[in-house]
């Protein structure tokens, strides 16, 4: 509920704070004193648009603040798991301020927000009625909420559009895998050959490196062959040969060594080099025994070494290891296409599970839906009766598209579009509220609406603006103990030139209208006790001091103190 609304060089007001109650609080005062200018001030802080023409004449500058004590919901609690904006102490302040360009600053504990955080945070606390940019009751979808309020089944709806998400998403998985499946095929096709063309092949790790190597030897056999012939022959023991002419060497070493003693550590350094000598020689002519030649092999390695240069360019390869590399990925890839294939399965099956369960729920939510609005348009017409519309038809209406197999189409919320009709007088159809009803007519239409669904509906606080255009006698005192009656689930306010309203009030506050200085400002004060008697008379007579006015005010106080009526501070 609203605790304290300030407000400083906005339109006559220069500076003002008033605190506020719970239970039902009446604005009373001449006609043009301000009191609409409150609930301006208050829409702006709620997110209205600012129109800089609202500053005050002279000021740079309009501030709006208010400060809200909250209750949780399923609204509020929304808007705090989305704005991560925590109440303290169970309160929140709003405040907003207005620049002469239409421009200004938007927060809410001290945090900077949009005016569409402020207009969610609103929705969710205060129902303005009047002329004003924000009537929850032209807001169609709000005609839905209301509705499943009234029936009790907001958690059974909000568990269907669940529901329904995780079928719009799987929908949309589908569309896509559908999309992606000829790309999928064409590539799984091409993957499957290049995966069995690879492993046909059998490729071994390092094969064309071996290849290489073999293709190199034998294509030059004659050149290697009579290479390692000359090897042996410069290198064998007969005469003039390496190792033959070596061994004459260690000899001479060898007399030396006896002449120069320093030389004999050097022997066994020739000796280690000659045996390593004769091992190379052994080495070079175990390969000349071994050495045979093929002409057939050689077209072989060739033949082997051109599949794989095939293979190496078809698939962007360079060599046999990533040939391999790219058969197993290939592989790894294509079982993924059979998992896709029966991911594909799982949610098509999910699918039709969830298309039957929300065509069968839909249904069951219809006919709760179509139970209750009979009731809620019953109780609604009966209060608005007794608000003075007496020919006033109240209808809930509810319709849904269908498709081309004439079948409802389902939607987040069910298969129901929900709205709210009226015909205000005898032999008019029902029509949209905005296109039917009077500022008056739609805040007892409000009234009447909320009144049905008070116990259930979680806005805590309600502002009526012009509810009592057009009515007076037994009628303004229906609405007065209607907006008393709801006040005792919600905190209230009713701007009201009728004192048969203001006598039901808990909280009374009084605008007025002076000339300081040259200037005209607004003001605002509680009125209590006899102060509260003397504006009543006003409203009955003009006349604040006229003994009979002041004595009809006292007599009609008392009457609604005595019939059960809080009258609060008087």
């Amino acid at each position: 509920m609203i605790e304290e609304l300030t407000v400083r060089n906005f339109a006559l007001i220069d500076e003002l704070k008033v605190n506020f109650g719970a239970g039902f609080n009446v604005l009373s005062g001449e006609t043009g004193a301000g009191k609409s200018i409150l609930i301006d001030a208050l829409s702006l802080v709620l997110g209205a648009k600012g129109d800089g023409a609202s500053i005050r004449e002279g000021a740079d500058e309009a501030e709006v603040s208010a400060i809200f004590r909250v209750a949780p919901s399923p609204e509020l609690n929304e808007w705090i798991e989305k704005y991560k904006i925590q109440p303290e102490d169970d309160t929140l302040m709003l405040r907003r301020t207005l620049r002469p360009n239409g421009r200004g600053s938007a927060s809410i504990q001290a945090m900077p927000v949009t005016r569409a955080a402020m207009v969610e945070l609103a929705d969710a606390m205060v129902d303005i009625h009047g002329q004003h940019e924000r009537q929850s009751l032209f807001n169609v979808a709000a005609h839905r909420k209301l509705l499943d309020r009234f029936a009790g089944i907001e958690d059974r709806v909000r568990a269907f559009s669940l529901l329904f998400s995780e079928l719009s998403d799987i929908g949309r998985k589908l569309s896509e895998l559908s999309k992606q499946e000829g790309q999928m095929t064409r590539e799984a096709d091409f993957l499957r050959y290049a995966a069995e063309e690879i492993r046909d092949t059998q490729l071994k790790p390092g094969e064309d490196g071996e290849l290489e190597k073999r293709q190199k030897i034998l294509s030059r056999y004659e050149e290697l062959s009579a290479g390692l012939e000359q090897v042996l022959r410069l290198s064998s023991e007969s005469r003039n040969g390496a190792l033959a002419r070596l061994r004459d060497a260690r000899e001479q070493l060898m007399k030396a060594a006896r002449i120069d003693s320093s030389l004999s550590e050097a022997i066994p350094r020739f000796d280690g080099a000659f045996i390593e000598l004769e091992d190379v020689i052994e080495f070079v002519r175990h390969k000349v025994d071994a050495a045979e030649y093929d002409s057939g092999e050689l077209v072989r390695v060739n033949e082997r070494l051109s599949i794989i240069a095939t293979l190496n360019k078809k698939y962007a390869c360079g060599t046999v290891d990533e040939l391999i590399d790219y058969a197993q990925s290939a592989s790894r890839r294509l079982e993924e296409f059979d998992n896709r294939d029966e991911e594909r399965g799982k949610l098509i099956a999910r699918h039709d599970q969830l298309q039957a369960e929300l065509i069968s729920e839909a249904s069951a939510i219809s006919a709760i839906r179509r139970q209750f609005s009979s009731s809620l348009q019953s109780k609604a017409e009966s209060h608005l009766r007794a608000l003075g519309m007496a020919d006033a038809r109240f209808t809930v209406k509810l319709a849904g598209k269908q498709n081309a197999e004439a079948k409802p189409v389902v939607g987040s919320y069910g298969i129901d579009v929900v709205e709210f009709l009226l015909s205000a007088n005898r032999g008019e159809s029902p029509k949209a509220l905005k296109a039917v009803a009077s500022g008056g007519e739609l805040s007892r239409v409000m009234l009447a609406v909320k009144t049905v669904l008070s116990e259930s509906d979680t806005v805590q606080t309600m502002i009526f603006d012009e509810v009592d255009a057009g009515i007076g006698g037994e009628v303004a005192r229906s609405v007065g103990e209607h907006l008393h009656g709801l006040s005792t689930r919600k905190q209230v306010f009713c701007i009201t030139h009728l004192a048969s309203i203001a006598v039901f009030a808990d909280n009374h506050v009084q605008v007025d209208k002076h000339t300081i200085d040259g200037r005209t400002i607004t003001t605002v004060h509680h009125v209590e006790g006899e102060e509260r008697v003397r504006e009543i008379a006003r409203m009955l007579a003009g006349d604040r001091d006229g003994v009979a006015s002041q004595h009809h005010a006292l007599r009609l106080l008392e009457e609604r103190s005595g019939s059960g009526a809080r009258s609060g501070k008087n």
